[in-house]
């Protein structure tokens, strides 16, 4: 043992409760050199930063698309607003300069939208089979195949299909609400105006006087 040591307990140990003394004094020493041998190891080690996460920093967020969290239905609703709108701006245009008629709003609802047929070159193929079942009656099973691929035709460098006919929107329901529709015969001329107009039955159309 170090004779700095021995000095120290000597000292310490001197007096009544020395061997006591002499015990926490090994202790302290042993914490210290515990102490001293981590600052060193501590000293040989490295740490590399490490980058704030981008979860708290909004500014670097990528914005998020719409059309990615855009469901097929709310694409099928746009459709059909996109129709509908300018049809109800156009009704209310033109029954607003009806005689008798005043303010009016108008709801137009719709089936489907636009549909379009291209020219297909078909061909239709046909079998017939005759069989015999047990008790001696025939039967003749008549089957027919349709097939058909669409007709291109090169415009400007483009293959494009031929179209052979536009269906407009069929229109499920249109409601008016005007002043001066409570007089029979406005209400009339305004039903024969959309009736007529957009070429949709009279039992589809509801109007109702607008409140005063």
């Amino acid at each position: 043992m170090a004779k700095w040591l021995e000095k120290l307990e000597a000292m310490a140990g001197g007096g009544p409760g020395g061997p006591k003394r002499v015990q926490m004094l090994r202790l302290l020493l042993i914490i210290g050199c515990i102490g001293a041998l981590l600052m060193l190891i501590n000293s040989f080690l490295t740490y590399n930063e490490v980058e704030p996460s981008v979860q708290g920093q909004g500014q670097n967020l990528q914005p998020v698309d719409d059309t990615a969290w855009t469901s097929p239905g709310s694409q099928e609703g746009a459709a059909f607003e996109a129709v509908e709108q300018p049809l109800e701006a156009r009704l209310k245009e033109i029954l607003e300069k009806i005689v008798g008629v005043g303010d009016v709003d108008v709801l137009v609802t719709i089936d489907s939208t636009e549909e379009i047929v291209v020219e297909r070159n078909e061909k239709e193929t046909q079998s017939v089979t005759d069989e015999n079942d047990k008790n001696g009656g025939k039967r003749h099973i008549t089957t027919i195949n349709k097939d058909g691929e669409v007709v291109l035709v090169e415009v400007s460098g483009d293959q494009k299909p031929i179209i052979k006919k536009t269906i407009n929107p069929r229109i499920r329901g249109v409601l008016i609400v005007a002043k001066g529709a409570e007089n029979v015969t406005v209400r009339r001329l305004i039903i024969d105006a959309v009736e007529k107009g957009v070429n949709v039955a009279a039992s589809r159309i509801s109007v109702a006087p607008r409140k005063q």
